[in-house]
């Protein structure tokens, strides 16, 4: 039993494609497929239940495969802790964000990463919270950027900034003679959202409870942004006239010009959201992280006085 047999057959249970699981272990399909049934045979048991169209996991196959995870990451683990006598800021860093901060806050920061740290390059992906969870937690991520609560055994967690949320609406619209907004203003909007896998979207329902949720007429004429969609979608939606939304301040800068949509700050309410890195306590590239902290304060400092 290899650690590249156990790659191989965590690979393959979360792809279910001999196919796809090779070309992600960058071998040849007949090289992945013998190697699973070696180890099947060596082991004694069937590992998947194979068929014209998929390939699952038997139950044995589950429990040998979390464990064939564990032993992954924990050899992850030794090759970060021989890196600590190296330079820690020489190989690439994996870092993931949640589809509300990603777009917006790596153009800010990576400039000053590269200035900072030029021998480390980054490995970026976005997801949902629950995506990036379990990735940082199989270390195919190193550090994370969440909005909280957000809690995980030996996880580290940090807060780095606040942001506030601006009201987008079209510059014609009648809120838009205000200089501000506030909550009661937005009763009677229809107000465009993510979908409910975002925790953006609860975040903005827990600080504004009054505001009513677009949807669907009696028509079937669709009035919000559907599960999964982006800031970026629901934007072209208000400049198109359906209605209005709530984004972060990161996320305020328009490619429309201002006569055609303007932001307008809430009063009254803390409407607002930290943005926090997360990372597990057994990384040890800690130069990494603090390098990673510097370039995004730099970023938001350069942004913040340049808008």
């Amino acid at each position: 039993m290899t650690l590249t047999e156990l790659r191989y057959i965590v690979t393959l249970a979360q792809d279910q494609h001999f196919g796809q699981a090779a070309d992600r272990c960058n071998v040849s399909q007949p090289t992945l497929s013998v190697a699973v049934k070696k180890l099947e045979q060596e082991l004694g048991v069937a590992l998947f239940e194979r068929s014209k169209t998929s390939v699952q996991p038997t139950p044995m196959g589950e429990q040998i495969v979390a464990q064939a995870q564990i032993v992954l990451e924990q050899a992850s683990v030794i090759n970060d802790i021989a890196t600590t006598g190296k330079d820690q800021l020489s190989s690439p860093l994996k870092v993931g964000a949640i589809f509300t901060i990603g777009p917006y806050l790596f153009p800010q920061f990576i400039p000053h990463l590269q200035d900072i740290a030029p021998k480390m390059p980054l490995v970026v992906e976005e997801g949902f919270t629950t995506t990036l969870r379990q990735q940082l937690r199989k270390g195919q991520l190193d550090v994370i950027l969440v909005a909280p609560p957000f809690q995980e055994a030996d996880v580290v967690s940090q807060a780095i900034y606040d942001e506030p949320f601006l009201v987008l609406l079209p510059a014609q619209h009648p809120l838009a003679k205000k200089e501000a907004i506030a909550p009661e203003d937005l009763t009677d909007e229809n107000v465009l959202l993510l979908g409910e896998r975002h925790c953006f979207r609860d975040q903005i329902l827990e600080a504004l409870p009054n505001i009513k949720i677009s949807g669907s007429d009696d028509n079937g004429n669709v009035r919000a942004a559907s599960a999964g969609s982006s800031l970026e979608t629901i934007r072209h939606m208000v400049a198109s006239g359906i209605g209005i939304t709530i984004l972060p301040e990161s996320a305020a800068n328009s490619h429309y010009a201002p006569d055609r949509l303007v932001t307008r700050p809430l009063t009254e309410v803390n409407a607002k959201r930290t943005v926090a890195l997360a990372w597990r306590a057994s990384f040890p590239r800690h130069k990494a992280i603090d390098a990673l902290k510097t370039a995004i304060t730099q970023g938001r400092r350069k942004t913040n006085a340049h808008p």
